[in-house]
């Protein structure tokens, strides 16, 4: 025979109103939770992306004359009136997370000056790891190993770049509606890890689409063409400014049709595909700086900024299995 405490528990459970047991369980049941990881204590949002991705992250506001700034990983990130008309007054902005960037929650902080008040936001961003492919890669030794000469050049071009690339726009350049470039078949992945003659390089900080010699390459969206190159690695290239830290690269080309300081539209032709610089075959290498972070150009077709301009240029006659680096 069970003991009386446990003969007595059993009656009063019979005897027990049915709504009370259902609100007693549902204390003690514990239900599975999914979505985006809850806010940290103290943060206003939390966001999360892999590395390479885009994320845009909003800041409310009724004072369309506010200066947003905000501060990620001691990168500056910058702010602008929110383009999409249908949403809620205030800021958004483009927050890269480069392809290096340390797994984990990251804080974000937000400047918000409103006349002579300030105050500051505080967000998580939670970066997850992105799995890169592996690519192996055989080249002429000279496009590999560097003599001294061409490591001197390649080193002057670096800093060619990293001067041009210093001053940014200080105005939202583009618009929605971003455009890609060539029509084609994807042949070098971006993030992906590359061992080049059995030796291990640079991740590949772009993506690679394989098109006919001559195909024509559009800009992704509205810009300054900032610096135009016939460097060692990335051959006959452009660098387009799109404003507020945001900038698309286009390399190994056959022809630049752009001059520095050039106005160019979405869609509007600036080059054709080539095999210049470090190049086994005829392709664009496309890449993409987000203040300072290297990120994947596909996620901008992703971004929720819609336009009027969303085709591409023609695509090309048949594929092309060729890959190139701007980078050793």
């Amino acid at each position: 025979m069970k003991p009386l405490s446990d003969r007595l528990y059993a009656r009063n459970m019979r005897r027990m109103p049915l709504a009370f047991m259902v609100v007693l369980l549902t204390q003690l049941v514990v239900v599975p939770w999914s979505g985006s990881a809850p806010t940290a204590h103290g943060a206003e949002a939390h966001y999360s992306g892999k590395q390479g991705q885009v994320l845009v992250v909003k800041v409310p506001s009724d004072d369309e004359s506010a200066m947003v700034q905000g501060t990620f990983l001691g990168r500056s990130i910058r702010f602008f009136l929110d383009p999409r008309l249908d949403e809620s007054k205030g800021f958004v902005g483009l927050l890269g997370i480069d392809l290096q960037d340390e797994p984990g929650t990251h804080d974000l902080t937000v400047e918000l000056k409103q006349g002579e008040q300030s105050r500051t936001l505080s967000y998580s961003v939670s970066v997850l790891k992105e799995k890169f492919h592996i690519e192996h890669l055989t080249l002429p030794k000279d496009k590999v190993d560097l003599d001294e000469k061409t490591l001197a050049r390649w080193k002057t071009e670096q800093e060619q770049v990293k001067t041009a690339l210093a001053t940014d726009s200080q105005t939202r350049l583009w618009q929605p509606g971003f455009v890609e470039p060539v029509n084609g078949k994807r042949t070098g992945i971006f993030g992906s890890v590359r061992i080049m003659n059995g030796q291990p390089r640079n991740p590949h900080n772009g993506e690679d689409i394989g098109a006919p010699l001559g195909t024509p390459v559009a800009a992704t969206n509205d810009g300054v063409v900032k610096l135009t190159v016939d460097h060692f690695f990335s051959g006959k290239g452009i660098f387009l400014d799109h404003g507020l830290g945001f900038y698309s690269m286009y390399f190994h080309l056959s022809e630049v049709l752009v001059k520095d300081g050039e106005v160019v539209k979405a869609g509007q032709i600036v080059g054709k595909v080539g095999a210049s610089g470090r190049a086994t075959g005829p392709h664009l290498h496309w890449g993409v700086k987000l203040n300072g972070a290297r990120v994947n150009p596909y996620s901008l077709l992703d971004l929720p900024f819609k336009g009027q301009i969303q085709a591409t240029v023609p695509p090309p006659a048949s594929d092309s299995s060729a890959v190139g680096s701007p980078a050793p």
